[in-house]
């Protein structure tokens, strides 16, 4: 009994030595170069939230934050990086639902799990997406745009940054909810999609407010309908899509930081802890509200919530618009 006991007094000090060790590598983190890792193109939502954030954090810790852009697959392949990198919070994900809760559904045989491969340390923001038309359309808001598809089935277009992106499965859902019949018109990124929109190759496209409310302002586009349950304060105008006849539509997409699966917690909740002081300050809020997204601070926890559930309600999404890739 005294050898039993004994053993169990030094496997409490050695647990003890542990935690407090792990919390002495919290408190000296990072002693060098953090990297974001963005794996969408630059210009989007994402890599205007992961720069932002990684300058104010550069600022707090005294070391470099770099932000890396790995485009490609929809996500996959940046994300892919991050999943296989070291577990040591140096390397970290800056991603948004559209790419790690709704790929899950789209690929089969992903080199990844969206949730157990990864540890969610900080949501950043969300922001609701805008239904863009070009100017020379006839249609004024979505009511409209909804009537002139019902008139002419088939001759009316919608671009995306690529199959199974948000931007694609908004159009999806639009169409299954109104029976209207658009044509999809995918690009190889959003900037391209918009583009597509801006010179009238496309009729409209979704896109999150970051990527466009400087052309709605500036009147290279019209936006037909915002996707969020409420108005957007940037927009006060632009009608709610559950306004112009589709009660209860509400997408409203999160951003946020993940680390490999590993990751020692101490640092997780260190950089959580940073982040949100940030979210919370004058300077994000205000560069937030001008991007029309709004600070969403959560725990790791909570964060690990969300992305669960997100990824269950996108694969509904996928299943009921029989999305595929081929």
């Amino acid at each position: 009994m005294k050898v039993l006991a004994s053993l169990t007094r030094l496997a409490a000090f050695l647990a003890c030595c542990g935690v407090l060790a792990s919390a002495a590598s919290a408190q000296q983190y990072p002693t060098r170069v953090v990297k974001l890792l963005v794996p969408q193109a630059p210009g989007g939502a994402t890599d205007v939230f992961a720069r932002k954030i990684g300058q104010l954090l550069s600022e707090r810790w005294g070391e470099p934050v770099v932000v890396e852009n790995r485009a490609g697959a929809a996500g996959v392949v940046g994300t892919e990086v991050v999943a296989k990198s070291p577990a040591d919070g140096y390397t970290l994900l800056v991603t948004y639902a559209g790419s790690q809760a709704v790929n899950p559904s789209l690929y089969p045989d992903l080199p990844f799990d969206s949730i157990k491969d990864f540890q969610p340390v900080a949501t950043l923001a969300r922001t609701p997406f805008f239904l863009i038309a070009n100017p020379n359309l006839a249609a004024k808001d979505l009511r409209g745009f909804i009537e002139l598809a019902r008139q002419r089935p088939d001759v009316y277009t919608f671009a995306s940054s690529g199959i199974g992106s948000v931007n694609h499965l908004l159009g999806e859902m639009l169409k299954t909810e109104t029976g209207i019949k658009i044509l999809h018109v995918p690009y190889g990124g959003v900037a391209p999609a918009i583009a597509g929109v801006i010179a009238g190759h496309v009729d409209t496209a979704f896109s999150s407010a970051p990527s466009v409310l400087g052309i709605i302002r500036g009147g290279q586009v019209r936006a037909l309908a915002v996707s969020s349950a409420e108005r957007a304060a940037v927009a006060p105008d632009v009608a709610t899509i559950a306004e112009s006849g589709l009660p209860g539509f509400d997408v409203n997409p999160w951003w946020g930081i993940l680390a490999p699966a590993g990751t020692d917690m101490a640092v997780v909740h260190k950089i959580n802890g940073d982040v949100g002081e940030i979210l919370r300050s004058k300077e994000m809020t205000e560069f937030l509200a001008g991007q029309g997204a709004e600070p969403f601070v959560t725990s790791p926890e909570q964060f690990l919530t969300i992305l669960t559930t997100d990824v269950a309600k996108w694969a509904k999404v996928v299943k009921a618009a029989n999305v595929k890739l081929n």
